[in-house]
């Protein structure tokens, strides 16, 4: 793929391999499908849904980012954002989300990569969004798909959900921030992933385990002592808060006490694979 793509060519780029057109929405009945279609996904009702129509008319009229993702049969995604203070020339990306039966299509890089060039078309440089550091299926989308960088560690941060995605369990995310014209994220752009996340490699080459997981799933603390750290997650959290809810906060207590303080320090997170492990390197980039 060429050096020279566009943003909004990368966007074009993958929607068109994600098999979906994405438009920015404005009417009643649009967002109106937009509520509906984060209502099917967390099953939150209206006393936690994340946004209502009312509010992204608002949002919409405002000027800030709404979009949805359709296929043949409708709908099938949908993301909101909204601007950040000025001075920091970054849009606040609170929500998004793709139906199960679009998922595995790459719905939400391209919704991602459409919200990526319309920020940077209204002089944005930085968009930021968070997320919870179990689902690693998230985190792997978010750190080696798209190259966006865990800045902070938020405990509990939305506190009490209740929804059918999040349970019982705190609210723990990561915030994240998607620097627009960093080199990395326009690699990734292009389909690039980051490098360096064999953890059989990097144990060999000195990495230590902070956290472990045993061959039951259950968390299992180690030595956060070293220069790369590794981190395990759960296999499929959202699975098991409804079959071991005692294990699943376990697991929360256990990640939140490993990486919230090793991102404070500064550490920073190189990578995450796909076999469930945060890869963090205590040297900047």
């Amino acid at each position: 793929m060429s050096d020279l793509l566009t943003p909004a060519s990368a966007a074009d780029l993958a929607a068109g391999a994600a098999g979906v057109r994405i438009r920015l929405l404005t009417e009643l009945a649009d967002l109106d499908d937009v509520y509906r279609l984060f209502e099917s996904i967390w099953h939150s009702g209206t006393a936690h849904a994340p946004v209502s129509r009312e509010m992204l008319r608002a949002m919409s009229k405002a000027g800030n980012y709404v979009a949805g993702a359709y296929d043949g049969t409708g709908m099938v995604g949908a993301c909101v954002g909204f601007f950040a203070a000025p001075e920091r020339h970054e849009v606040h990306s609170h929500v998004a989300g793709v139906v199960p039966s679009a998922r595995g299509r790459d719905v939400g890089r391209a919704l991602k990569l459409h919200q990526r060039a319309w920020a940077l078309g209204h002089g944005v440089t930085r968009i930021s969004w968070t997320f919870d550091p179990l689902v690693g299926r998230n985190a792997y989308f978010n750190v080696m798909k798209l190259g966006a960088d865990p800045a902070q560690y938020l405990p509990d941060f939305y506190g009490p959900m209740g929804d059918a995605i999040n349970g019982d369990d705190d609210t723990d995310r990561l915030l994240l921030h998607w620097d627009l014209t960093a080199p990395y994220v326009d690699r990734a752009a292009r389909g690039e992933r980051r490098p360096g996340c064999d953890v059989r490699a990097l144990r060999a080459s000195g990495a230590v385990t902070a956290l472990g997981r045993t061959p039951g799933n259950e968390p299992i603390p180690g030595s956060a002592q070293g220069r790369t750290v590794l981190i395990a997650v759960p296999d499929d959290i959202e699975a098991l808060r409804k079959t071991d809810p005692a294990c699943a906060r376990r697991w929360r207590v256990a990640v939140r006490e490993v990486l919230a303080p090793l991102i404070d320090d500064g550490a920073r997170v190189r990578g995450f694979n796909r076999a469930g492990w945060y890869v963090l390197d205590r040297e900047s980039r």
